[in-house]
């Protein structure tokens, strides 16, 4: 545990597996990593190519060169992320975000 950053990924399903991770390992390197370990309870979820899987980190999706530690996230601590298969990210100014801004419209999030 000791230099390393516990994760929890949660995919779309509600399933969870914990992985620990490098703060110099990338939203790439972890993508790669899951899918070459894609856990035995996750079958129904596997995906066909690591370049689809896309974490989700308080709300945000982190680019593939994003690392662990660039988002200063405490070492030995639990970190909880959302992964989902996804074959393009999404703008980080796209216009849905423009618009949000102009109704007022809140953005939320369901848990199921």
């Amino acid at each position: 545990y000791l230099g390393t950053i516990p994760t929890l990924l949660i995919l779309v399903s509600g399933k969870t597996k914990e992985f620990l991770f490098s703060p110099n390992d990338s939203a790439a390197d972890i993508a790669k990593h899951v899918y070459d370990n894609w856990p035995m309870d996750w079958e129904e979820e596997q995906v066909s190519s690591p370049s689809i899987l896309r974490l989700i980190y308080q709300g945000r999706f982190l680019h593939g060169n994003v690392t662990l530690g660039a988002l200063k996230l405490p070492l030995g601590k639990t970190t909880v992320m959302h992964l989902v298969a996804r074959e393009t990210l999404p703008e980080p100014n796209s216009q849905g975000q423009r618009n949000r801004e102009k109704t007022g419209e809140s953005n939320c999030c369901v848990i199921l």
